[in-house]
């Protein structure tokens, strides 16, 4: 089995690549679909699928495939390491042309991922990490903030959700924006930018496995929102919900997120 470090640099070149690919097929003028439910589904999303597919699988044949763009099957189950890929998170924002979209890609092995790589193209950021190898962004490393009150947190969650009345604990004043690729909200608290992203619906493992290994190696808290570790690579592919904070932050958060129930 190959190291990690050879692994994130397989990841990141393709995350680039990815990244540079998408960019192209904008300009030349997309091909929009509507899956079950009614997300977009753009021809750069399965022209991105197709070559990441290709060009990682042909680098480790030996490795499971997850991918949002590509039918499931159980064989990744038996698979040791399994590339989990969202070719374009945030297609919706891709497709207006702003700059809140990603291609996050993460390698997990026997339920954890172990290296990851965030790209934004138009931002020209590049996330990264490997397991107990630290993170870091264009190379130099990042840590989650130290803040340790909710009150005035800078947080990536829907303020009409947070400011509702169905909280046991009332939230303090704190400052909400969006963002939407859920892979950039983590990796924006990973590198202290924001000091937390709270999400109270399931989560695809495509959409937050990469950002879930950079942000923990930054220093901050990866959670459901009743405060249990995420493991990948599962029958069902999906976590409960997200919590991602500065270190200070998780228990304060889940106090007031722990008893609203889970959703199905």
């Amino acid at each position: 089995m190959t190291d990690l470090g050879s692994d994130l640099h397989l990841i990141r070149a393709a995350a680039l690549r990815a990244g540079a690919l998408a960019e192209a097929e904008r300009d030349r003028g997309l091909r929009i679909d509507h899956k079950v439910g009614g997300s977009p589904v753009t021809s750069a999303d399965l022209a991105v699928d197709a070559m990441l597919k290709a060009e990682l699988l042909a680098a480790r044949p030996d490795y499971g495939w997850l991918s949002e763009e590509t039918p499931d099957t159980p064989a990744r189950l038996s698979k040791s390491r399994v590339f989990v890929v969202d070719p374009i998170d945030g297609t919706v924002a891709y497709m207006k042309n702003q700059p809140w979209w990603c291609v996050p890609i993460a390698i997990v092995e026997d339920g954890v991922p172990v290296a990851a790589v965030i790209h934004v193209p138009a931002l020209n950021e590049t996330f990264e990490a490997t397991l107990e190898g630290g993170a870091r962004l264009n190379g130099r490393p990042i840590l989650a903030s130290d803040v340790d009150t909710l009150d005035d947190a800078a947080v990536l969650a829907d303020a009409r959700l947070m400011e509702g009345a169905h909280w046991p604990e009332p939230w303090p004043p704190m400052r909400y924006e969006k963002r939407n690729a859920l892979a950039y909200r983590m990796a924006l608290v990973a590198s202290g930018a924001f000091d937390a992203a709270i999400a109270l619906t399931p989560k695809w493992d495509w959409d937050v496995c990469a950002g879930a290994l950079i942000a923990t190696e930054a220093g901050a808290k990866v959670s459901d929102h009743h405060g249990r570790p995420w493991r990948f690579n599962q029958p069902d592919p999906r976590q409960a919900s997200l919590v991602c904070s500065a270190p200070a932050l998780h228990p304060l958060i889940l106090r007031r997120t722990g008893p609203i129930p889970l959703a199905n």
